[in-house]
């Protein structure tokens, strides 16, 4: 059975990366471990299902003010509120890092469904019952956000 690290790595690759290219921005992980509860760690968060050899899902959180400048950004414009298009823009976000992730874990066989977007305070995550999610927070100039990674393997345990 694969062990987290072989799944985490690749999402947290695949965040760098995006960040990198598509905002000009370096992330940097400021720490990782097993989730306390299934609350996103922050008020903006865009979820994607995973399933295939692996089912999970990879949630992508951020303050209002990192998701209103990564929004600026991608759609050239001064944005101060957390409106449509930066929901939109999270959700593109999850979307482009789970891509990337799913590119590096090619042995998973995996299919993503399309990515939701919550914002509001303590949004609770749900994970599979079997899944062990890991948080892993990061920092850029413009603010915080995280990674929240839950994955069982069914088909692998069988």
């Amino acid at each position: 059975m694969p062990k987290e690290i072989d799944y985490i790595i690749p999402v947290i690759v695949a965040l760098e990366d995006v960040f990198n290219t598509m905002l000009g921005r370096t992330v940097k992980r400021t720490g990782l471990g097993v989730m306390e509860n299934n609350y996103a760690l922050y008020p903006v968060s865009g979820i994607i299902g995973i399933s295939g050899k692996a089912i999970g899902t990879i949630v992508l959180s951020m303050s209002h003010h990192v998701a209103q400048k990564a929004a600026g950004i991608l759609l050239m414009m001064d944005i101060d509120e957390t409106n449509d298009d930066v929901l939109d823009t999270v959700g593109e976000l999850t979307n482009m890092v789970a891509g990337g992730a799913k590119a590096k874990l090619e042995a998973f066989d995996l299919q993503m469904n399309l990515p939701n977007v919550l914002s509001g305070n303590n949004c609770c995550l749900h994970f599979p019952s079997s899944a062990r999610p890991i948080a892993s927070p990061f920092q850029c100039d413009w603010g915080p956000l995280a990674l929240e990674i839950g994955f069982s393997f069914p088909t692998l345990t069988k």
